[in-house]
């Protein structure tokens, strides 16, 4: 919103006679129209949490933890270590081939047209790890973790 530049000396005479701060008037019209959550921002809000609201999230979170699983069990099969993927989204699992992150990420990449977060963008501790999401249609994550199999069972 910014702040209110407009001079307190500027004044406006109101439709009963009384003079008013210019200043005053725009800074109340500006806290009145904008202050609090907006309005539409109340709406959503009032729909997430409606019954078909609360369905559709839970549906929602259904499928991105099915395809969670998904990830979780290619991991399993390629007998790669990994955590995460139970009650969250992510699947973190350490590189193979004993590459860095960002050798993983381009190797991934080129060879397999999967994109994922090299672990090194969190610290150094993250450096042998990769992380995957699950945030995607079943299709596009059944798709992906076939063509990671297929470049890892080489």
């Amino acid at each position: 919103m910014g702040e209110n530049r407009l001079p307190k000396a500027i004044t406006s005479v109101s439709s009963d006679g009384r003079e008013m701060s210019l200043n005053k008037m725009w800074n109340r019209r500006q806290c009145t129209k904008f202050n609090g959550v907006p309005y539409v921002i109340q709406r959503a809000a009032e729909a997430v949490f409606s019954d078909e609201g609360i369905k559709e999230a839970k549906a929602m979170t259904d499928a991105y933890m099915q395809n969670a699983r998904i990830i979780s069990d290619t991991m399993e099969e390629l007998g790669i270590r990994y955590t995460g993927g139970i009650n969250s989204p992510y699947i973190w699992f350490e590189c193979p081939f004993g590459m860095n992150s960002w050798d993983f990420f381009d190797y991934l990449l080129e060879k397999a047209g999967v994109v994922g977060t090299p672990g090194a963008g969190f610290g150094s501790s993250g450096d042998n790890w990769f992380r995957l999401t699950a945030f995607n249609s079943k299709e596009n994550t059944v798709e992906a973790m076939e063509r990671f199999r297929s470049l890892l069972k080489k």
